[in-house]
């Protein structure tokens, strides 16, 4: 019993001491989203007001409210550097909705995969994708 009770007294201590860091480690040049709400990003230090199109080495300003705007034509920057990335993120807004009815098709046409979602789980898997090194690009809808 004393035995246990040193050895345990002694891992106490070992974890007390170690530290892990847990930040993501991204290729130079690419941006993780830190934050979203209040009407606004943060990425890689920076605030970005609004809708936003997000690829990995740049953020622009995407001139959509709701999910009711997205279409084909909303996505035209996007779409000028498909070559760039294979997933598109759609974070879509506060809550889930249904995609509109021919954007999958249309998109799989330029050869890219949607993967649609509320903004927040958009942030999300769009850091992990990030930090896997995939190709990836989101077009997130503000939220409160």
């Amino acid at each position: 019993m004393i035995c246990h009770l040193v050895m345990q007294a002694s891992l106490t201590r070992y974890h007390k001491r170690m530290s892990l860091d847990i930040t993501p480690q991204v290729a130079p040049g690419r941006r993780l989203i830190q934050s979203y709400g209040d009407q606004q990003f943060r990425l890689a230090g920076e605030s970005m007001p609004g809708s936003i199109l997000v690829f990995q080495d740049k953020v622009v300003q995407w001139d959509v409210d709701n999910a009711q705007d997205i279409a084909i034509d909303s996505l035209q920057v996007m779409l000028s550097v498909a070559d760039a990335f294979d997933i598109i993120i759609i974070g879509c807004g506060s809550e889930f909705v249904p995609p509109p009815k021919n954007l999958r098709s249309e998109l799989k046409q330029h050869g890219l995969v949607l993967e649609w979602m509320d903004t927040g789980a958009a942030c999300r898997t769009y850091n992990v994708l990030l930090v896997e090194d995939r190709q990836v690009a989101a077009a997130l809808i503000a939220v409160p």
